[in-house]
C-alpha cells in the first residue's frame, strides 16, 4: 500500500486595512480598546449585558433533530443560556466569537467549547479555498492544535473588511469618544480633588497679618462655637464677619458634561439611548422594546444564524419573541385579533398559542365550542318593574 506524505500548509496571515494604518503610524496605540477596559464603562456594560441577554433569551430552532440537540445543550461546563450569552457578548465586544466543535468519528457534535479571541489565530489557505485555525486550549492535555479546518470551528462575525473572513469590533468606532470621556473623568476628579470644601468664610477685620497657626486656631474655635450653640444664632463681634458658601450649578455641569457619550455608544450598537440611561418613553417595557429594538436584535441574529446554518447544514432561526414579549400577552392579542378577523380558525389559534407555550401542551379540550362573552342581553339587576306592578 503506497504511503503519501501529506504536508499541511501553514496558511497565509489574514490582513485588513488596520495593518496598513499601523504600518503608516506605528506609534498610534490608541486604535484598539480591549474588552476588559471597555466593560469598565457603565454605558458599554449596560448595553452589552442587555443585548447579549435578550439574544440569549431567544430560542434557536432547527429543522434537524441533531442540530436542535446541540443548540439546546452546547456545552458540558455551563448551561445553554450562559454559553450563548457569552458568545453574544464576545460577538458584540470583539466583532467575532469562536467555539470549537468536539465531534465523534461519525462527525456528530458531542459538545462545543467556547474560545476567547486570544486563543484563536485564523489563517487563509494558500490556494484560497478556505480558512484554518491555530487554537491554544486551556487544557494542558490538549495544548495547541494547528491547522484546524473551518468545518470544526464556529466562527461568528459582524462587520468585516476582508470579505467576511474576520469581524471588526464596534469598539473601534468608539475610540475617540472613550478617550474624551476618560480625559473628562480625569479632569473632573482632579477638579474635585483640588477644590476647597468649606461651609463658609470667616473674615477677621482690623486684625492685621495673622499667622497660619492663629488662623487655624480661630477656625477650630469657631467650629466649636457653632457646635456648642446647638443650631442657635452665632454671636460675632465687629472684628469678624462670616459668609456662608453657596453651591454653584457649574459643579453639576462639570459632572454631567459627558452624558452625550452614552448616546454615541447606543448609536454604534444601533439601539436607542433610552436603553442605557433608563428613561424610556413613558410606555410599557414591551412597547418600548418593539419595532426599532427588534430590528436591532435581528441584525445580530442574522449574523448568528448565518454561521450556524452553514456549519450545521440545517435551517436555523432565532425566535426573538421571548425576548421582546416575555409574557406572551402581545402575541396572544395578535392571535386573538386574527381569529376575530376570520384569518385563522379557533383550533389554529389554540395551536399557535400552545406552540408559543402560552397555553400548556396538556390543556384539556373544550367540552363545547367557546363563545364570546356578551353583556348586551344580560338582565339589569335592581328594583321591580313599575309597568308589571
Amino acid at each position: 500500500m503506497p504511503l503519501f506524505n501529506q504536508k499541511v500548509s501553514p496558511g497565509l496571515t489574514i490582513a485588513d486595512d488596520t495593518d496598513i494604518l499601523h504600518f503608516l503610524n506605528p506609534d498610534d496605540n490608541d486604535k484598539y480598546i480591549d474588552a476588559r477596559t471597555a466593560l469598565k464603562n457603565s454605558d458599554i456594560y449596560s448595553i452589552i449585558f442587555q443585548l447579549s441577554a435578550d439574544l440569549a433569551n431567544g430560542k434557536l430552532k432547527a429543522d434537524a433533530p441533531r442540530a436542535q440537540g446541540i443548540l439546546n445543550n452546547p456545552t458540558q461546563t455551563s448551561n445553554a443560556h450562559a454559553f450563548w450569552q457569552s458568545m453574544f457578548a464576545q460577538l458584540l465586544l470583539g466583532g467575532e466569537a469562536f467555539a470549537y466543535r468536539w465531534r465523534n468519528q461519525n462527525g456528530t457534535d458531542m459538545t462545543w467549547e467556547y474560545l476567547r479571541p486570544s486563543q484563536v489565530t485564523p489563517f487563509l489557505l494558500e490556494d484560497g479555498s478556505g480558512l484554518i485555525y491555530n487554537v491554544t486550549f486551556d487544557e494542558p492535555e490538549v495544548g495547541v492544535m494547528e491547522a484546524i479546518p473551518q468545518s470544526d470551528m464556529i466562527h461568528i462575525r459582524l462587520l468585516s473588511q476582508n470579505g467576511g473572513k474576520t469581524g471588526m469590533s464596534p469598539l473601534y468606532a468608539l475610540t475617540n469618544e472613550l478617550q474624551i470621556k476618560d480625559q473628562s473623568n480625569k479632569l473632573t476628579l482632579s477638579a474635585l480633588g483640588r477644590s476647597i470644601v468649606a461651609p463658609g468664610i470667616l473674615s477677621i477685620k482690623h486684625g492685621g497679618l495673622l499667622s497660619d497657626e492663629d488662623k487655624a486656631s480661630r477656625s477650630r474655635k469657631f467650629m466649636k462655637q457653632t457646635s456648642e450653640s446647638k443650631n442657635g444664632p452665632i454671636v460675632l463681634d465687629d472684628l469678624e464677619e462670616y459668609t456662608p458658601l453657596e453651591i454653584k450649578s457649574n459643579v453639576a455641569q462639570l459632572l454631567n458634561q459627558v452624558n452625550w457619550t452614552g448616546a454615541q455608544i447606543a448609536k454604534v450598537y444601533g439601539v436607542s439611548d433610552s436603553i442605557i440611561n433608563g428613561q424610556g418613553d413613558q410606555q410599557s417595557s414591551i412597547q418600548m422594546m418593539g419595532n426599532a429594538y427588534v430590528k436591532s436584535l435581528s441584525r445580530y441574529a442574522k449574523a448568528v444564524t448565518g454561521e450556524l446554518n452553514n456549519k450545521l447544514n440545517a435551517n436555523i432561526k432565532l425566535d426573538l419573541r421571548p425576548s421582546v414579549d416575555p409574557l406572551g400577552d402581545n402575541y396572544a392579542t395578535a392571535v386573538s385579533n386574527l381569529r376575530k378577523n376570520g384569518t385563522i380558525a379557533a383550533n389554529q389559534a389554540s395551536w399557535l398559542l400552545k406552540e408559543a407555550d402560552y397555553f400548556p401542551a396538556d390543556m384539556p379540550k373544550a367540552s363545547e365550542p367557546p363563545k364570546p362573552i356578551s353583556t348586551r342581553d344580560k338582565p339589569t339587576e335592581g328594583g321591580d318593574n313599575d309597568e308589571q306592578d
